[in-house]
């Protein structure tokens, strides 16, 4: 496939252009790349924003980020193109691509996407690999090896072993490992490892026949089993018991399982994802962990990056926030100001992306009715007490740098 796709648009054309993305920046960029040549121009935060509006007016072309706060932007295209046959659509990502006159025509381009842009009534089934996964956000260099890395093994039955620091998003890559995978229609299982207490997790894990144990009143499910088809998540997997790993590996390596309180051995289908945020090496090392589930688990190891490696990918995961939070109240999305921008991108993320989204839902909420999110309206529990009186914001970048 060629790196880049040009189409025409007539300079003068009626039907204006309609520019649904969560990123104020990268509005802005593709309304100042156009420079006049579609009129009228409207924004659209949200995907169901831009249906709203696409019933509102014959659009000529619609600017589409692939990082929509509510729909799947392939998704969207589709209902797009049924509705509404006979516009254009242009995909855009963290890079947008940028006009150039020539002859009456604007020539877009953009080299780092495989189907940037698809002209009336084409459809392409075609993914770029360095495209973000479902509900991902982020076009860093460290990023998008993860997304190649994770499309290559998502059509595979291969165990996938996630490492990641917390907060940094394990969930939804083994998430849209599933959604992209043959089994997406099947149920996807979430089981903390952490959460659940030793006593519980055999039953938790491969289920419990009647009467097994004192209080099993009924019977039940283990989540592997109901997990028959689809992917079990296996989060915080370094928090396994160590009597209870033997037990996994008969799964891993036999794929049955046998219920609490019964002699009857089930044959499970069943792809995993696991999930640590440390390295397995050292309990292994340390006789914690066993060396031989291990091995089962990384046939496919995938290390995700902390934030602060991902420095390029701090703004737009922030205004993804703040357009998702506006969605969810049915309220106006702010913008970021420059010296906010400059505070996030100097603070340490201790916390990793999680740690962002609560510190845009606390901005989002000091705005009111604001909006832009000014630098006093960002406040790090990592580093400094919520009741410190004062804003004092010129001390965040100060401890950052």
């Amino acid at each position: 496939m060629s790196a880049m796709t040009t189409f025409p648009i007539v300079a003068k054309a009626k039907g204006g252009a309609l520019i649904a993305s969560p990123s104020s920046s990268l509005r802005e960029q593709v309304l100042q790349s156009l420079n006049g040549r579609l009129r009228p121009v409207q924004h659209a935060l949200s995907g169901a924003e831009a249906m709203a509006k696409l019933e509102e007016r014959d659009w000529q072309i619609l600017f589409l980020d692939r990082c929509l706060p509510d729909l799947d932007s392939e998704e969207l295209i589709a209902l797009v193109q049924q509705r509404f046959p006979g516009i254009q659509v242009a995909l855009l990502g963290s890079d947008i691509p940028f006009p150039e006159e020539g002859a009456g025509k604007v020539r877009l381009q953009d080299p780092d996407l495989s189907a940037p842009m698809m002209a009336r009534g084409e459809n392409s089934s075609k993914k770029c690999r360095h495209e973000p996964l479902r509900g991902m956000i982020g076009r860093s260099e460290a990023m998008q090896r993860v997304y190649q890395l994770a499309r290559l093994v998502a059509p595979r039955t291969t165990t996938v072993f996630i490492v990641g620091p917390t907060g940094s998003g394990k969930e939804l890559v083994a998430r849209g490992l599933h959604a992209l995978s043959p089994r997406a229609g099947k149920p996807f299982i979430v089981v903390n490892c952490a959460a659940i207490p030793e006593a519980l997790l055999e039953s938790e894990l491969f289920g419990h026949a009647r009467g097994a144990f004192t209080g099993a009143v009924q019977a039940q499910v283990g989540r592997i089993p109901a997990a028959h088809g689809g992917t079990v998540f296996l989060d915080e997997v370094s928090e396994l018991p160590f009597g209870m790993q033997a037990k996994l590996l008969r799964f891993l390596e036999q794929k049955e399982v046998q219920r609490l309180g019964t002699a009857e051995v089930t044959c499970v289908d069943v792809r995993v994802i696991a999930a640590s945020n440390v390295d397995l090496a050292e309990p292994t090392g340390r006789g914690q962990f066993r060396e031989d589930i291990l091995s089962r688990l990384s046939a496919f190891p995938l290390e995700l990056p902390p934030l602060a490696d991902r420095l390029m990918d701090i703004v737009p995961l922030a205004e993804h926030f703040l357009a998702c939070i506006a969605t969810a109240m049915s309220g106006s999305c702010p913008h970021l100001s420059r010296e906010a921008i400059h505070v996030l991108e100097g603070h340490v993320w201790k916390g990793n992306v999680r740690e962002l989204q609560h510190v845009m839902e606390r901005a989002s909420i000091l705005v009111e009715n604001g909006d832009t999110v000014l630098s006093e309206h960002l406040y790090f529990p990592f580093q400094r007490s919520l009741f410190q009186p004062g804003p004092q914001h010129l001390s965040y970048t100060e401890e950052a740098s």
